[in-house]
């Protein structure tokens, strides 16, 4: 039993744990990948990750001053108009000072109006009364006069009399003189510093109030180009930031023809000509392809920052942009990635 039985029973147990051991391994299937990788287009070829933007790039809008919004006007996916609001800002205290500056400007203009028509019809009649009556006046003192000086006898007047009667009559000449100068400055009208000042200050009105509207149309965003909101992220209620933000309160861009912004790598910058022509496709679906024209270089060659996460990959990399161009139509949308071959043995 010892001699045979206890290498039996180990064999036996060997064998048990082998065949555990090789059916408990994972099972490898060979299963094909969901999508065929792009595959080779020209001899001589340059690889480039592509990313689709508008024709007249991506634009950030932002704004020229923080406040409340008070209402959005488009949403992600309208097509719009130069000049077209995309949304606006609390501007109630604007309001209330444009409409205090108005009635300045109302004001203002009222008074030089006035000046411009002065003087009045109904001022003339008895300014000229009180001239007659002036003269009327001097006429009286002067026969007072004559009579006193017409006396032979100028024993019968007493000197004191004489002078206040010439006095009398000096006084009437010039009240007489002051009623016809008054007649005079009022049919003359207003004087022309006055008229001066007065539309200085109504011009001063007006440029309060324009620049009170220009504040207000700060407040009101609209669009820099005709073309198509891609994203917005404003909505009404929400304190709205000045100047540049992580996300961009609304994105929009001229989207009737699609630009590649194509990162070559620097160490393949050399092998790309001016003109060269380049064909993409799309992730996932490598089987359509896209005939790509050329648009420009960008001469300054900037650092890399979409990463394909491969191992062999720097992250010191630089690359040169190459921008091409889609036909329009082409179903593709703005930030979506393509592979671009760019065919480095020609050009068009």
């Amino acid at each position: 039993m010892i001699k045979y039985g206890l290498p039996l029973f180990a064999s036996l147990a060997l064998t048990f744990a082998t065949i555990k051991i090789i059916r408990s391994q994972p099972a490898h299937a060979r299963l094909a990948p969901p999508a065929a990788p792009p595959s080779a287009i020209y001899t001589n070829q340059v690889g480039a990750l592509g990313l689709v933007e508008a024709e007249s790039e991506n634009i950030a809008i932002s704004l020229p001053v923080p406040g409340l919004v008070t209402q959005v006007h488009v949403k992600a996916g309208d097509r719009v108009r130069k000049g077209a609001r995309l949304f606006s800002l609390d501007d109630r205290d604007l309001q209330a000072e444009l409409a205090l500056r108005r009635s300045s400007l109302a004001l203002a203009e009222t008074k030089l109006e006035r000046l411009a028509l002065s003087p009045r019809p109904e001022e003339l009649p008895p300014a000229e009364a009180k001239v007659n009556e002036a003269e009327q006046l001097y006429q009286d003192a002067a026969v007072q006069l004559n009579l006193i000086e017409s006396v032979r006898d100028k024993r019968a007047i007493r000197e004191e009399d004489l002078q206040r009667r010439r006095l009398a009559v000096k006084a009437a000449q010039a009240r007489l003189d002051q009623a016809k100068g008054e007649l005079a400055l009022l049919k003359a009208g207003a004087w022309k510093p006055d008229l001066e000042i007065a539309r200085a200050e109504v011009e001063e009105a007006r440029r309060q109030v324009a620049r009170v509207e220009a504040d207000l149309a700060r407040l009101v965003v609209t669009a820099p180009i005709e073309g198509e909101i891609l994203q917005c992220k404003v909505h009404p209620g929400e304190y709205a930031q000045a100047g540049p933000l992580p996300q961009p309160l609304i994105l929009m861009g001229a989207t009737r023809r699609l630009n590649i912004r194509a990162d070559i790598d620097e160490q393949d910058a050399w092998r790309v000509k001016a003109g060269a022509t380049a064909i993409g496709s799309v992730r996932g679906n490598s089987a359509e392809r896209f005939c790509l024209h050329f648009v420009r270089v960008e001469p300054y060659v900037i650092p890399k920052k979409n990463l394909t996460g491969d191992s062999t990959e720097r992250v010191d990399t630089r690359v040169l942009q190459v921008i091409f161009a889609l036909d329009p139509g082409a179903k593709v949308y703005a930030g979506q990635q393509l592979d671009v071959f760019v065919d480095a043995g020609g050009t068009k």
